[in-house]
């Protein structure tokens, strides 16, 4: 297929994901949030249910679907299990499918894309396989697809990590699930960021993944747990960095794996004196045990645990966004959802489904 041809196509797709409001040089919204693992099948429908009342045009999910090391306590609590309880292989060949089903479709039309999480590569020797094959819908949207080849003619099949461009901002969906970037994706990122710097249709680069990159305030749970995501994730800071200051685009950073709502994560010592700081912000908040905050949470611009919700970007003509966190209670459950667990379930997920002790 010729260039220009896959340019055309890459132009089409991003105008059919494009709102009236955007086309017209106003603002427009994005919502995104990540670990939705124990209490997902409770919590993401009612997230679905305020991203569509919000004028969202997508949702993006930071990874870690199920909890897979366990069985969830929402797929434990499910009628037709709580007389025949799964076993932990029962659980984990159809937690994926129950994902799909209990979590996603909820979202009905609105385009959702997915980043792996860590514990989507648990109990799978042939993890990425699978997690292609499983997600293959939403991983080869058209304009993923589009973008795919329009950067890469041969690039035929879909990848883990991908990026798409929407009304002048890039949204790069990066995969470091095992706990690093493989070099294969480092060198795939900085050919999109330098392609993203010579253009000046490109006002602003949102990257989203998983884990925080290393020497955030959130350094006990994050990339720095081992020594290659340490090493790959801050040469991914660098690179977002450059692409600010040398590229003057404006650059934001999304992460979640640590189950708390955080504005601010990279104002540390570390970033301060080794490059500047990004904006970054932590919400992994959509189901999974909320976690208790590190003691640098002073640091931070805002930071809350034990809750539930959703981190909502407005984004200006000038693509400057500007992030609002979306908090739910348990009134924000749908009325379906409610009647197919007890009230005392739903009441627990929202009450009491936080961490003890310290944890994964």
């Amino acid at each position: 297929m010729k260039p220009i041809r896959l340019l055309l196509l890459a132009w089409v797709f991003s105008l059919a994901g494009t709102s009236a409001a955007a086309q017209a040089g106003e603002a427009w919204k994005f919502a995104v949030s990540g670990d939705s693992r124990n209490c997902g099948d409770v919590v993401m429908p009612a997230i679905a249910a305020a991203v569509e009342k919000s004028g969202a045009s997508f949702y993006w999910h930071l990874g870690d679907f199920r909890k897979m090391s366990e069985i969830d306590e929402d797929i434990q609590q499910q009628p037709e299990y709580l007389k025949n309880p799964l076993t932990v292989p029962e659980y984990r060949k159809l937690a994926w499918d129950d994902f799909i089903r209990n979590q996603l479709q909820p979202f009905g039309s609105l385009p959702v894309y997915l980043v792996r999480g860590n514990h989507e590569v648990i109990a799978r020797p042939t993890a990425e396989a699978d997690y292609l094959q499983e997600f293959d819908r939403w991983l080869d949207r058209p304009n993923l697809r589009a973008q795919r080849l329009a950067d890469n003619p041969e690039d035929k099949g879909p990848h883990i990590y991908y990026h798409w461009t929407q009304n002048g901002v890039d949204f790069i969906s990066l995969d470091n699930g095992p706990s690093q970037f493989d070099l294969p994706q480092i060198s795939w990122l900085e050919r999109v960021l330098a392609g993203d710097r010579a253009d000046p249709v490109i006002l602003t680069i949102v990257a989203g993944m998983h884990e925080a990159l290393p020497e955030s305030i959130s350094k006990s749970h994050s990339m720095n747990q081992t020594e290659p995501g340490t090493e790959t994730g801050r040469r991914v800071y660098r690179d977002l960095l450059d692409a600010q200051n040398k590229g003057r685009k404006r650059v934001y950073v999304l992460a979640s794996h640590s189950h708390y709502f955080m504005d601010g994560i990279f104002n540390t010592p570390y970033w301060r004196t080794h490059g500047g700081v990004l904006p970054g912000w932590i919400v992994g908040t959509a189901g999974a045990e909320r976690y208790r905050l590190p003691p640098e949470k002073s640091w931070a611009k805002a930071a809350e645990t034990n809750v539930y919700g959703f981190l909502l970007g407005t984004v200006s003509a000038t693509g400057e966004i500007r992030f609002d966190f979306k908090l739910l209670t348990e009134r924000d459950v749908p009325a379906a959802v409610g009647a197919r667990y007890t009230p005392q379930f739903v009441n627990w997920c929202f009450d009491q489904n936080s961490q003890k002790a310290s944890g994964d």
